[in-house]
């Protein structure tokens, strides 16, 4: 009666509950969900950091831009400094709808006709690129973010499971037989949480801040689209 005791308060002991023990006590398949839901966390806080970086500096070359573009700078010396770099944002949509101006006087006759139309469809196209490459990303933390729970219950419904087996090979309900794998199972849902929790918060942030440089870009081509506009009328 002693040992049976003895060996119950050891293996209910803190040192076998913590992380690392209850991961390596675990069943493989509460292993992979758990190791899943790490990497998944883990590549989740990369995008996060990253696109929070590259946010905030394409926030600064517009701001930049739009200095530039303000200034009385005349818009060929900015097109010919601006279509020597990697444009991206305001300077690309700038970039577009210059080019197809450009192309259009191009010859002894310009294309007037029905320019405005062009040059807005050019914008829309480099919009709609734009707009991709900032939402590059963030379907894998909508994902993560509506996914990893379920998976973490996964995991815990399979170590709930384990220890009703532990239970009946066993023949007995004593805590040192269920407590490792209720454990087990818990872990698994902390770590959906973990993963899903930061993915839906920072998804939410995010896709509001590219929503709001999105529309920046817009009113900016609808701005200039409409300096264009009276340029041609002015030419017709």
């Amino acid at each position: 009666m002693g040992d049976a005791v003895t060996t119950g308060a050891a293996l209910a002991s803190p040192a076998n509950f913590s992380l690392l023990a209850l991961f390596l006590q675990a069943h493989i398949v509460v292993k992979c969900v758990m190791v899943g839901l790490f990497l998944a966390s883990l590549w989740c806080w990369a995008i996060i950091f990253y696109k929070t970086v590259a946010l905030r500096r394409m926030r600064r070359r517009m701001s930049n831009f739009e200095e530039d573009f303000w200034s009385g700078q005349s818009l060929e010396a900015l097109y010919k400094e601006r279509s020597e770099e990697d444009t991206d944002g305001l300077a690309a949509v700038f970039v577009a709808a210059m080019r197809e101006w450009k192309r259009s006087h191009e010859g002894a006759k310009p294309a007037l006709a029905s320019l405005a139309q062009r040059i807005d469809r050019v914008m829309t196209m480099t919009l709609s690129r734009e707009g991709e490459e900032l939402e590059r990303g963030l379907m894998v933390l909508a994902s993560t973010g509506s996914a990893a729970p379920f998976i973490g219950l996964f995991g815990t419904v399979w170590g709930i499971m384990s220890s009703f087996q532990a239970i009946a090979g066993s023949g007995t309900t004593n805590l040192a037989v269920v407590a490792p794998g209720i454990a087990e199972a818990l872990l698994a849902t902390a770590l959906g949480l973990l993963a899903a929790i930061p993915a839906t918060i920072f998804y939410n942030k995010l896709a509001t801040d590219i929503a709001r440089i999105t529309h920046e870009m817009e009113g900016f081509a609808d701005e200039f689209l409409a300096i264009l506009s009276r340029e041609i009328d002015e030419r017709l």
